[in-house]
């Protein structure tokens, strides 16, 4: 996707712009230049750290039938509905510390990756349903694109888990003949558009593809014929016990999250040794709101946050595995309670644990900062002087420059 040049270009214009005014609305002088490139956050901890992360968030703002979208609902609950706290119904035991929110809109997007840079996070795992018009399906593509068109900026990583489970659906609408066919369609749009980007995460010299399944293609045969246009064929990994349905071509096989963490374990004693590539998990928690919300969809178990310590032994527990690669379950997922982003539940704890396993080595807590550069960003949206501030503050932040951030935050009333 975009590269450095662009918002290079722009942000020393905004930079420049600023500057040759005497003062802005908020009363400060801006340098007349700043470093913009993004800077590595140093930790001591070398695991390759990646955050899974759902785009399929939609708001009556943003939804083209200005409805709230299903996974603030579900079957029963009204976003629209307010109480006296200011807190919007939705369909979730847990409220995220910036309210609901549109998954394309830039200054969420702003906001979730500068919280993971800053707690040692190397990228993210985007889950994503293809290309094809269908349902949502396009609606959290384009979602998807607008946070990979970020990423770079921040200095982060990007791979996607592709969902094989709705290729029928496809392929009953009309819109391709086999789910072959179909997948293979979304096989190379990813080629072209996302596999040769240069944060596009590699391992082994290929393009990192994970798959939520197989759920549909469950045959050695189906995947050979999907990847058969791929060059090269990616590093595929299929969920935990599934590699077989994908034969050869699975290159190993992701942990997730069920029941609880006796499954962990026995991935890491039994599959772990006998896999090419491996992807731990670690989790706080799962609490799902089907039942609540009115769904079809049965669970049947929990497993409780207790206060963090589920977090804390499932990162131990990755850590004595030993594992090159973490997934973590999930930034977002409201609606079965897995989210590590900060919560009015649980406030930044999470994000704090996951710091620390990373050993990032910069000093000072600049969450809260971060989350006041969202506030600000919708506080001031129409006001071109302020956000050219803010943009300086953005760039403050992905060159680990947080003082200087948190100074020029501190001018803004």
């Amino acid at each position: 996707m975009k590269k450095y040049l662009l918002p290079l270009c722009i942000s020393i214009l905004s930079v420049t712009l600023a500057s040759s005014c005497s003062k802005d609305d908020s009363g400060s002088n801006l340098p007349d230049s700043e470093p913009l490139a993004p800077v590595a956050v140093a930790k001591t901890n070398d695991t390759k750290i990646y955050m899974h992360y759902m785009p399929w968030f939609e708001t009556n703002e943003s939804s083209p039938n200005n409805q709230w979208g299903y996974h603030w609902t579900m079957a029963n609950k009204n976003p629209n509905t307010v109480d006296a706290n200011g807190r919007r119904e939705i369909a979730s035991h847990y409220y995220p510390l910036i309210g609901p929110y549109h998954s394309g809109d830039k200054e969420v997007i702003e906001n979730h990756l500068l919280l993971m840079k800053y707690a040692g996070i190397d990228g993210i795992l985007i889950d994503w349903y293809g290309t094809y018009n269908l349902n949502d399906y396009r609606i959290l593509k384009e979602n998807a694109e607008q946070l990979i068109d970020m990423l770079d900026e921040v200095g982060l990583e990007y791979a996607i888990v592709y969902e094989d489970r709705f290729l029928n659906d496809i392929v009953n609408a009309g819109l391709a003949p086999t789910v072959t066919g179909a997948a293979k369609t979304d096989m190379n749009y990813m080629q072209t558009h996302y596999f040769g980007d240069a944060n596009y995460i590699k391992i082994n010299n290929r393009p990192l593809l994970l798959n939520f399944g197989p759920i549909t293609l469950t045959t050695p045969a189906a995947w050979t014929s999907t990847f058969s246009g791929l060059n090269p064929k990616p590093t595929f990994l299929t969920l935990w016990n599934e590699s077989g349905e994908a034969g050869t071509n699975a290159s190993g096989e992701f942990a997730w999250v069920y029941q609880n963490n006796n499954s962990l374990s026995s991935f890491y004693a039994s599959n772990l040794p006998n896999l090419g590539v491996a992807f731990g998990s670690a989790y706080p928690g799962f609490n799902d709101f089907y039942e609540e919300g009115g769904t079809s969809t049965t669970i049947g178990w929990t497993i409780n946050h207790n206060n963090g310590a589920t977090l804390d032994e499932t990162l131990s527990m990755a850590q004595n595995a030993g594992v090159d690669y973490l997934q973590l379950i999930t930034w977002n997922d409201f609606g079965e309670g897995t989210m590590i982003e900060p919560t009015v539940e649980f406030g930044y704890s999470y994000i704090e644990k996951i710091k620390t396993f990373a050993g990032v080595q910069y000093s000072g807590n600049y969450f809260s900062a971060i989350s006041r550069l969202h506030t600000l960003r919708k506080t001031y949206r129409n006001n071109a002087a302020i956000q050219r501030k803010l943009d300086l503050v953005f760039n403050y932040f992905v060159s680990m420059q947080p003082d200087k951030a948190a100074t020029l935050l501190n001018e803004i009333q």
